[in-house]
């Protein structure tokens, strides 16, 4: 008996799948946008793949639309963009003690760590590149 009265105690601390929270849309958010505390809520229904905490939510970018009432995901969210597509960046290649600079054009929108392709604006060749945290896009060893 005492082994049952253990395990009745441990079931209500631990809680079981209908405890679980789940970050949904409180509004309907267009892709883009940078969740705001009042963008989201938290509701009792239970989501295996959504968010359960609002603060793993709150600042980043919707990569798309995402409806109001829906769970919010971890795949649904971004870090915020700070390249725009067809922007001028700082280009840097940096090898061996060599260091290049120029200036490329992004082709596509991204955030800090995000690869894309940019494309070096003397050579007009595409290049692969991480984005730093300054904005500049550095090339990957090719």
């Amino acid at each position: 008996m005492k082994h049952v009265g253990v395990m009745i105690l441990t079931a209500c601390l631990w809680g079981g799948p209908g405890l679980a929270e789940t970050v949904v849309a409180a509004r309907t958010l267009r892709a883009q946008t940078i969740i705001a505390p009042e963008d989201i809520t938290v509701t009792d229904a239970q989501s295996a793949d959504a968010l359960a905490d609002p603060a793993q939510a709150i600042g980043l970018e919707t990569r798309s639309a995402i409806y109001a009432g829906r769970p919010i995901r971890p795949e649904d969210l971004r870090a915020p963009a700070i390249i725009e597509r067809n922007q001028i960046v700082p280009l840097s290649f940096r090898r061996n003690g060599l260091s290049i600079q120029t200036e490329g054009r992004a082709l596509e929108r991204a955030g800090v760590g995000d690869t894309i392709r940019v494309m070096n604006l003397t050579s007009k060749t595409t290049l692969n590149a991480t984005i730093a945290a300054d904005g500049s896009a550095v090339v990957l060893n090719q």
